[in-house]
């Protein structure tokens, strides 16, 4: 094991492996990116339908001249991911592919930042640079080959892009110490992370205070030019979007709709009856217990908790589009080095400061997803990934250190060791191979329904008999939700076909 941990360190030997890691980290996200998930879903393609319409006309759907948020179907979307999605939609056409292709950018970025993150949070805070470059490439690959991250790398889901911001702030956040220009950096991808997605709007701030207070002595010994600078880039950066919301009362409704809060019927009408049985029969603590604050504060609690679920996380996952069907978020063969990594992370040797800040980010990301009605909920909690991923390779790695150290009072039993390792390794390569056939096989057949499958196809066979009809009614209603997003692009490509024929005509 040391003489892997001096391979790492030969910069030649680095740069190969993390070019490797990124290789297969893009070939896993690229591989019938068009075709896998089998449909776009309808955010798919109201985010590419926007991202057309700006392209051309410098407007969104609803007309708004370069929206910092897309009303879209009334869910007002943060409208950074559109933007992202205008040059690969002005060079590949309106295609799945094009809109899909900027989260693919996206998640191969957030493997590169990843490997940084790690090298700098724990070579430069008290622990070995070995160890450190060794804990920096495992987490890199396994974010790689993550299926959680891989799910949402391929999709145009905004979260990615959020994921991937949030690893960039916490980056140059801790570059920042030392070359305090960084800082600015830091705070121009927070800024620009509250136009990405709506729960990155509770995280992101969240993480920002968390890493100020951990590292406020650092902070105020740097010199106050650089601090006014990366506060005055947050504030602009961010200024768009806080006009938007501030300007436009309708800016909240997604968050209001999907707040805990706004299920007050459901959550509390046996609540108010047993209140009121309370009162009656003077019962002091049942007034305490049944009262509306406290029974928030337990669903809270409760859907914060769920989030650590190994069933969710390993095995069955939330909603179908979330995760390849027959599986978690995570390998299940991850799950005893997740535990051992955590007990190694916690009684290991390594800096307080940095222990505050993974613990910080782990416990943070699931706040968003905590206050809506909808948990555990995969797409509003990626941003634990990270964290996990940590703790996943010190686990491999304190196990195989363990199994494979050639000390000599290690000696004993070595074979039966290395026979250890090589059913571990064949486990690990059974879990990700079965992973590769639910996601890239299995997804299509059984998960369909969930994208919208037969949506085009509707199209494509309303176009062909239209003609026969003076009029063609289409329901906005399950299974047919949002279908004149559908329509509109169908329509907006049969315009642009129109027009270059005639101007070649």
């Amino acid at each position: 094991m040391q003489n892997l941990k001096s391979y790492f360190t030969n910069k030649k030997f680095s740069v190969s492996v993390l070019t490797l890691i990124l290789v297969l980290g893009l070939a896993l996200r690229l591989w019938q990116l068009g075709n896998v998930p089998i449909s776009p879903d309808w955010d798919e393609v109201a985010l590419g339908y926007d991202a057309y319409s700006i392209l051309h006309t410098g407007r969104d759907e609803f007309g708004a001249f370069m929206p910092a948020v897309l009303r879209s179907f009334d869910d007002y979307k943060p409208a950074l991911y559109s933007y992202l999605a205008i040059p690969t939609v002005a060079v590949f056409g309106l295609t799945v592919y094009a809109v899909r292709l900027p989260s693919v950018v996206m998640g191969v970025l957030g493997i590169l930042v990843m490997y940084f993150l790690v090298k700098e949070l724990f070579e430069s805070r008290g622990n070995t640079r070995k160890y450190a470059e060794v804990l920096a490439f495992g987490s890199a690959f396994l974010m790689a080959i993550s299926p959680w991250q891989i799910q949402f790398s391929r999709i145009a889901f905004e979260t990615n892009t959020g994921l991937t911001f949030n690893l960039l702030i916490g980056l140059f956040f801790l570059k920042g110490l030392k070359k305090p220009w960084m800082l600015s950096l830091s705070t121009l991808f927070a800024g620009l992370n509250l136009a990405v997605y709506q729960s990155e709007r509770v995280f992101t701030p969240l993480l920002v205070l968390a890493m100020v207070i951990i590292y406020w002595k650092e902070l105020i010994a740097l010199s106050k030019k650089y601090l006014i600078s990366a506060v005055i880039v947050g504030l602009i950066v961010t200024l768009p979007t806080l006009i938007f919301i501030v300007t436009n009362a309708s800016s909240l409704e997604r968050a209001e709709g999907t707040s805990l809060f706004s299920q007050q019927t459901q959550l509390l009408t046996t609540t108010v009856t047993n209140l009121k049985d309370d009162k009656d029969n003077h019962d002091f603590i049942g007034t305490i217990i049944d009262n509306r604050r406290v029974i928030y504060t337990k669903e809270i609690i409760a859907a914060y908790l769920i989030h650590f679920d190994p069933n969710w996380l390993f095995l069955e996952g939330d909603n179908a589009r979330h995760h390849a069907p027959g599986m978690g978020l995570l390998y299940l063969v991850d799950l005893p080095f997740l535990l051992i990594g955590l007990y190694f992370f916690i009684f290991g040797k390594f800096d307080k400061k940095t222990k505050y800040v993974v613990f910080s980010w782990l416990l943070l990301a699931p706040i968003p997803a905590a206050i809506t009605f909808e948990v555990p909920h995969a797409v509003r909690t990626m941003n634990m990934l990270p964290m996990l991923l940590i703790f996943i390779t010190m686990g491999y790695l304190s196990v195989f250190n363990y199994l494979l150290s050639n000390h000599e009072s290690s000696v004993k039993n070595y074979g039966l060791r290395i026979v250890i390792v090589c059913i571990i390794l064949f486990f690990a390569c059974f879990n990700f191979v079965y992973y590769l056939n639910q996601y890239f096989v299995q997804q299509n057949y059984y998960n369909a329904p969930d994208w919208q499958y037969g949506y085009s196809q509707a199209i494509a066979q309303i176009e062909q008999i239209q003609g026969n009809y003076q009029k063609i009614v289409v329901s906005d209603k399950t299974p047919m939700d949002e279908s004149y997003m559908f329509f509109l692009i169908l329509f907006t490509l049969l315009a642009s076909t129109i027009s270059t024929t005639y101007r070649s005509g």
